[in-house]
């Protein structure tokens, strides 16, 4: 019924209940199946459904869950019953693959940095790469919070100024500041694979449900096919 954040903002505000007992401290543990939690007297309830979707964002949306902007929201193209929230971000000004879903654990495995979850993003640049720039760009480049891990690159139409950059790092806008530091400016920029999934069959601005192969797919990809067996 929240977010991370705002549940936080509940219980500090003594709204939240467990087993009729107000709770304002983080980190107070409950058990699912015996007790009972609520907030502003109205009991909370768990999904037990989980939903993925995946959704080929346009320019100009923002992931976030709420904005007190008002600035146009990816949840206005994607509606479901269940709360879903998406895993990772896409800049503003960025499109393409966006996985959205209510699985927490799954989310959390494939954002850890020890899953390599890799990410295929293309890039309209300012001006025609130079190919001198692709070995600093695929062995590392050194940007104020560290440097970046090996990655893949390379020219994928006849156009110079067209790269196609395969990561795995999901550092805040790492794309545009990898290029930024070997002096490009990104035009635009398209992520087209997220880990075992694409957006082949997919329009700008439409989304789906995924399949249960590709739901095996990712859970695999994040480690919990084994976990599960």
């Amino acid at each position: 019924m929240a977010s991370r954040r705002s549940a936080e903002d509940y219980i500090h505000d003594g709204r939240v209940t467990v087993n009729g007992k107000r709770v304002t401290k983080l980190g107070k543990m409950v058990d699912e199946s015996h007790d009972v939690v609520r907030v502003d007297g109205k009991q909370v309830r768990l999904s037990r459904k989980k939903v993925y979707v995946l959704l080929n964002k346009p320019k100009g949306y923002i992931t976030t869950v709420s904005d007190e902007l008002g600035r146009k929201n990816v949840f206005d193209i994607v509606h479901v019953r269940e709360r879903i929230y998406p895993v990772g971000r896409l800049d503003r000004n960025s499109e393409g693959l966006l996985l959205l879903t209510n699985d927490g654990e799954m989310t959390n495995r494939l954002l850890h940095p020890s899953r390599r979850i890799h990410k295929t993003y293309r890039a309209k640049l300012n001006r025609p790469f130079d190919e001198q720039d692709f070995e600093p760009l695929v062995t590392g480049l050194q940007l104020e919070d560290g440097k970046t891990a090996p990655c893949r690159a390379r020219y994928y139409t006849q156009d110079p100024t067209m790269i196609e950059l395969e990561i795995h790092e999901g550092k805040k806008h790492i794309v545009r500041r990898m290029f930024s530091a070997l002096g490009y400016n990104v035009k635009a920029l398209k992520r087209t694979q997220f880990g075992p999934l694409d957006l082949k069959g997919l329009a700008r601005g439409q989304w789906r449900l995924l399949s249960p192969t590709e739901v095996f797919r990712l859970r695999k990809a994040a480690g919990l096919v084994n976990a599960e067996n």
